[in-house]
């Protein structure tokens, strides 16, 4: 028993931690990151991309397209993401708003083939930016789970402070994520 008194206090930690990082310097920072990031991608694919992937061979201009819509599909979902973020911490929309119309924004389906002869043949430039943006992305699907994840599940864990197998379980997929 006191052992899940424990875990939920670290539970409640950790949403308090993640919430105190959301609306910090550190969260300030992410969102410009991630609004430059938008705005460079696009003055690069409307110039210098549009010039650079006329001169590709047919396989590279395939891959260009490619990763140039994922590209801006990744960068829109992030700051679809920020911009929620943004208005809680504002006091523009609450907590639970924000949970509710981020499940329309999706981070975790959002891939790129970084390898490969397609991808070197890319221009330079490409690369730099999808690689930024999955760093990016990768940053704000950790914050995501930190904000909303633990939430969701400290309902489960309440429900399951008597029963130890299903807390374990429950600290298992906090710990991992869920399997299957």
């Amino acid at each position: 028993m006191t052992e899940d008194i424990k875990t939920m206090d670290r539970s409640s930690d950790a949403v308090h931690i993640a919430h105190h990082l959301a609306s910090s310097d550190n969260f300030q920072t992410l969102f410009q990151e991630g609004m430059s990031l938008v705005e460079e991608t696009a003055l690069y694919l409307d110039g210098d991309g549009r010039e650079e992937a006329k001169k590709l061979p047919r396989p590279a201009s395939l891959a260009y397209a490619t990763e140039s819509m994922r590209l801006t599909t990744r960068l829109m979902q992030l700051a679809s993401w920020l911009l929620l973020q943004r208005a809680v911490n504002e006091g523009e929309m609450s907590h639970e708003q924000a949970g509710s119309d981020k499940n329309k924004v999706r981070l975790d389906k959002l891939s790129s083939a970084m390898g490969g002869p397609a991808w070197d043949d890319l221009p330079e430039s490409l690369r730099n930016l999808v690689e930024r943006s999955t760093r990016l992305q990768e940053r704000v699907v950790h914050l995501d789970k930190m904000l909303y994840r633990a939430e969701e599940a400290a309902p489960q864990e309440e429900a399951n402070n008597d029963n130890p197998v299903a807390s374990q379980i429950n600290q298992l997929h906090a710990a991992f994520g869920k399997i299957g």
